[in-house]
């Protein structure tokens, strides 16, 4: 069963999803899947590319935006903006635990102005602190 944790109307998050999560994920309203996970940074993790495949055969749309341990940049958080933008309805990223999802999207909504306290209480009611991520937030909407 995905563990769907929703961020707003537009965006939810997830820890690691497979191919047969797909069916689940568009009945749940789903119109596009962001990757946020390298492949290969488990051992057993699902190819990126397999679940690219089960999206497209689902009339999902699909981008890939990994985010290593090297941290976030400037276009992956233009990507991540980009993605939702394009989306014509809700989009499921995710990840190994859904963290760097949350924090991608806290960033890239941030640069386009959001409120950083709003966005800390989105990702705290789906279950994530992004508390350590506040300054940057904060530095990015003032931007």
């Amino acid at each position: 069963m995905v563990d769907i944790r929703p961020l707003n109307d537009s965006i939810a998050v997830a820890p690691q999803i497979t191919p047969a999560d797909i069916a689940a994920i568009k009945a749940a309203g789903y119109v596009g899947i962001v990757n946020n996970r390298p492949d290969d940074e488990e051992t057993g993790q699902p190819a990126g590319a397999d679940i690219r495949e089960a999206a497209k055969a689902a009339g999902l749309g699909y981008t890939d935006i990994p985010v290593t341990q090297a941290g976030f940049s400037h276009p992956q958080l233009d990507a991540m903006a980009a993605a939702l933008v394009a989306a014509d309805g809700p989009v499921l990223a995710y990840c190994r635990s859904g963290t760097r999802s949350c924090n991608l999207w806290a960033l890239a909504a941030a640069k386009a102005g959001r409120n950083p306290d709003l966005l800390v209480a989105q990702a705290a009611a789906a279950g994530y602190d992004i508390g350590g991520i506040r300054a940057m937030l904060a530095a990015l909407s003032a931007a």
